[in-house]
C-alpha cells in the first residue's frame, strides 16, 4: 500500500538555476548512489547546466522538512527537434511539445506517489499539446509506469554512444 507523502512542491525557472543547482545534484547523487561509477551518470552536471540554459526551463522540487526529496524539469523543444520527429509518420497538426528531461525520486521516498506529483506539477498550466520523455529500455517497470500516466512509446533512441537505449515515449499534454 503506498503512503502519502506530504511534501512541498516548488517551481523553478531558468533565473533560479544558480540556487537550485547544487539541490538537483545532491538529489541525483543519492537516487543514482547505485550507479555511480558510470561514466554516463557522472556526467549529470553537464545535462543540468545544459537544460537549465534552454529558455523556457521549468523545474519543480519537492521539499519535505527542508530537505529535498525530488525533482522533475525540462523545457520546450525546438520546432522540428522534437524527440518524437523521426518515430511518427505524421507530425501532429499542433506540434509544441514540452520536454520532461528529468523525473527523480530519493530511494526512500519512491513508491509514495511523488513521481505523478512531480510530473504533474512540472506539466500544469503548460501550453504545448505534447510531453515526451524517455526512458532507458531496459527499466521496462518505468516505461510500464509512463504508460499509466498515458505515455505511449512511439520509437527507441541512443542520443549518446555512452547512453542507455531510451525509449521514446509521448503523450497528450491536455
Amino acid at each position: 500500500m503506498e503512503r502519502l507523502v506530504t511534501t512541498e512542491i516548488k517551481h523553478y525557472g531558468q533565473t533560479d538555476l544558480g540556487d537550485i543547482r547544487q539541490t538537483l545534484l545532491d538529489v541525483h547523487e543519492d537516487a543514482y548512489a547505485d550507479r555511480r561509477h558510470e561514466e554516463f551518470v557522472q556526467r549529470f552536471p553537464w545535462f543540468v547546466d545544459h537544460w537549465g540554459g534552454k529558455p523556457g526551463f521549468s523545474c519543480v522540487i519537492a521539499w519535505e522538512e527542508n530537505v529535498p526529496v525530488g525533482f522533475s524539469y525540462g523545457a520546450p523543444a525546438n520546432p522540428g527537434q522534437e524527440w518524437w520527429q523521426e518515430h511518427l509518420e505524421t507530425t501532429p497538426q499542433d506540434a509544441s511539445t514540452f520536454s520532461v528531461s528529468e523525473l527523480m525520486v530519493r530511494p526512500k521516498w519512491r513508491k509514495t506517489g511523488l513521481g505523478p506529483r512531480l510530473h504533474d506539477a512540472l506539466l500544469g498550466g503548460r501550453t504545448e499539446a505534447w510531453a515526451v520523455l524517455t526512458v532507458d529500455t531496459k527499466r521496462p517497470r518505468l516505461q510500464t509506469m509512463y504508460e499509466g500516466w498515458g505515455y505511449r512509446k512511439v520509437g527507441e533512441n541512443q542520443p549518446f554512444a555512452d547512453s542507455p537505449v531510451y525509449a521514446v515515449m509521448m503523450k497528450a499534454a491536455s
